[in-house]
């Protein structure tokens, strides 16, 4: 089982992180939390969840091992599998969702592309008592927002992360630009964000 991978950050994009330790390039598959606190820096270390099926072997990277966890009691519920879970993660913080999970907030967890009404609750019911016993409740909210130039390569990153969320490209495009004529300062992570919101 690998805990952590740690080395040079080869390569990032909102969605995927190559590490390369001993020679060997790792592609991570990341949430935009993660994506925000790596950003910038040419050594990291990230906490590994293994996904292995089949017909297919990923690997998850978290930038602390506090939503490491999280994603773990997420794809623990019924009906949310690692890229749903991941799919939270992007959409909010930790504490955010540590947040909806302790105060009930399921039209909030429901906004997450690919949740449904009945999975929210069953989110909720799960693991609200998870998150206090494991001392997730008291996560401290992601640092400050990333500033970037807008230009075609914000709107690139953007687009080619949701596709590789399983958005179509086209209606990508279409918001993500609507997005940045609005917001012309946001960063790809928050471009994304809002795009989740956005897309259905």
């Amino acid at each position: 089982m690998i805990e952590y991978i740690r080395g040079e950050l080869a390569e990032l994009t909102p969605a995927l992180a190559t590490v390369e330790t001993g020679g060997v390039g790792y592609g991570l598959n990341i949430s935009l939390n993660t994506y925000t606190a790596i950003q910038g820096k040419k050594e990291v270390k990230l906490y590994v969840h293994e996904a292995i099926r089949e017909d297919a072997y990923a690997l998850y990277g978290f930038a602390d091992r506090k939503e490491r966890e999280l994603f773990e009691l997420l794809i623990s519920v019924s009906g949310v599998g690692t890229n749903t879970a991941r799919m939270v993660l992007s959409s909010m913080s930790p504490a955010e969702l540590c947040d909806s999970i302790s105060t009930g907030n399921e039209r909030l967890i429901k906004s997450v592309k690919g949740i449904g009404l009945k999975t929210a609750q069953r989110i909720i019911v799960d693991l609200r008592d998870k998150i206090v016993a494991l001392g997730i409740a008291d996560e401290i909210p992601a640092g400050g927002t990333m500033t970037a130039p807008v230009d075609n390569k914000v709107k690139d990153e953007a687009v080619s992360a949701l596709t590789m969320l399983g958005f179509a490209p086209a209606p990508s495009q279409k918001v993500v630009v609507q997005i940045l004529q609005q917001q012309p300062d946001a960063p790809v992570e928050q471009v994304v964000k809002l795009a989740l919101k956005q897309i259905k």
